[in-house]
């Protein structure tokens, strides 16, 4: 029997394929076990949607600094490292 966590992160990526399909994408493939070694690509891969590659996280809480608050979309980074986007994914359908 799978832990409650493993269980909800298994909730989590069938809902997430449900999503992208919903949106549009067309090829999506959920890594077995949530293993992307499965589809062919690194371990941390869960979903693979039109060629890219999705890892699935689902917590508790979301840290403070990455709520979006009034804001459209929060950049962040790690020192010297690249910069990442998180935005709503219903923007994104909606070309926001």
């Amino acid at each position: 029997m799978a832990s409650k966590s493993k269980a909800k992160g298994n909730r989590f990526e069938h809902e997430c394929v449900e999503k992208l399909k919903d949106i549009g994408f067309k090829d999506i493939k959920r890594a077995w076990g949530s293993n992307g070694l499965a589809l062919g690509h690194a371990e941390d891969v869960d979903i693979l949607a039109d060629g890219i590659k999705i890892q699935c996280k689902v917590r508790k809480t979301t840290p403070k600094w990455l709520e979006l608050g009034t804001c459209d979309w929060v950049m962040y980074k790690q020192d010297r490292g690249e910069i990442f986007i998180i935005k709503k994914l219903e923007d994104e359908v909606n070309g926001g």
